[in-house]
């Protein structure tokens, strides 16, 4: 997607910029503005500043603990104002006038959702969408930067991300080993017994030890032992798993459709203790986004398996993993 710049004189405007002005404007407080766009606040005081050295003029003071504008600042937020404003009106135009969804979509993802999911939903999307060209790339880290023009699939949390967060589903996990393991060295009865087994380790998954939950006996904190066998790879990592080398974890909708492929692979261990889920989360930039990456978006929400069960967020991760949070309407408008 372009960098949106308006033009105001001899000026080139940021519409990201425009937007964090006119959000603190009317909120008074960079805190809270931070909170309701889903940015850093460091970002967003970033932009503001990046706006007065291009005007030359201070747009804000601090009183108290409100934010104030000075009479720089009041002139130009109603200005401001009406470049968002026609900027929201010359998207909505030019979507009316074309009908087709085409040009280049970049598509990033976790590698353990590229064949089990995502890879099949896009040949769909693009036999919908025939004009559209994907390129698709795993990635071993998240995008971070407001600057990544990239939508990207991710699984487990992403932290400090200055990109839009929409969680589409939670994967449930387990404890997974193969029957013949089993067979040659028992299985075990309780997690404290886990160190006795064999571990197949998926890079930094259980670095800093895994809580293993029971319904009666609470919760245990369990340090994998050292593995012999270090992995980053979701599939290469259920190989291991499939082939009797050891204990892992694996998401269950993950470990089902390996069962389906390959029956008598694996077995579920501790069945009756849970690992706490992992969140399948969408990145998109803010701002306003060509067709073909609205539609794509709103493809993949409609592709979710129902087994991800997207309504039902576990109630003991509410707090940690960040949701897509909605700003005012005026300033979702110019959003969306």
């Amino acid at each position: 997607m372009p960098t949106y710049l308006i033009a105001s004189g001899c000026h080139m405007h940021d519409l990201d910029e425009l937007l964090a002005f006119d959000h603190v404007m009317r909120s008074g407080s960079l805190t809270r503005s931070a909170r309701a766009l889903n940015l850093a606040k460091s970002t967003l005081s970033r932009r503001i500043s990046q706006l007065e050295r291009q005007l030359g003029q201070s747009l804000l003071r601090r009183q108290s603990n409100r934010l104030l504008p000075t009479e720089a600042g009041q002139l130009f937020h109603t200005y401001c104002r009406q470049i968002l404003e026609l900027a929201e009106q010359s998207q909505q135009a030019l979507e009316e006038l074309s009908e087709e969804v085409s040009g280049e979509l970049h598509v990033a993802t976790h590698n353990a959702l590229a064949r089990s999911w995502l890879a099949s939903s896009l040949a769909q999307f693009m036999d919908r969408y025939p004009a559209v060209r994907l390129i698709l790339q795993t990635c071993t880290t998240p995008p971070l930067s407001a600057d990544s023009q990239t939508a990207t699939l991710w699984l487990g949390e992403v932290h400090d991300s200055e990109l839009r967060q929409e969680v589409l589903g939670w994967l449930s996990r387990s404890l997974y080993g193969h029957p013949d393991y089993f067979a040659r060295r028992g299985e075990p009865q309780h997690p404290r017994e886990l160190t006795q087994h064999a571990w197949i380790d998926l890079l930094g998954e259980a670095e800093h030890g895994l809580v293993l939950t029971h319904p009666q006996q609470g919760e245990f904190r369990f340090t994998p032992p050292e593995s012999r066998f270090r992995v980053d790879q979701q599939m290469l990592h259920g190989d291991a798993i499939a082939r009797g080398h050891g204990l892992g974890i694996m998401p269950d909708w993950m470990a089902a459709a390996r069962e389906r492929a390959h029956p008598g692979t694996l077995v579920r261990c501790l069945p009756a203790w849970s690992l706490a889920p992992a969140p399948v989360t969408l990145l998109y930039p803010y701002g306003p986004r060509p067709r073909r990456l609205s539609a794509l978006l709103a493809f993949l929400r409609q592709a979710v398996p129902v087994e991800w069960h997207p309504s039902r967020e576990p109630a003991s991760v509410k707090s940690k993993v960040p949701r897509a949070r909605v700003a005012d309407n005026a300033t979702q408008r110019c959003l969306s």
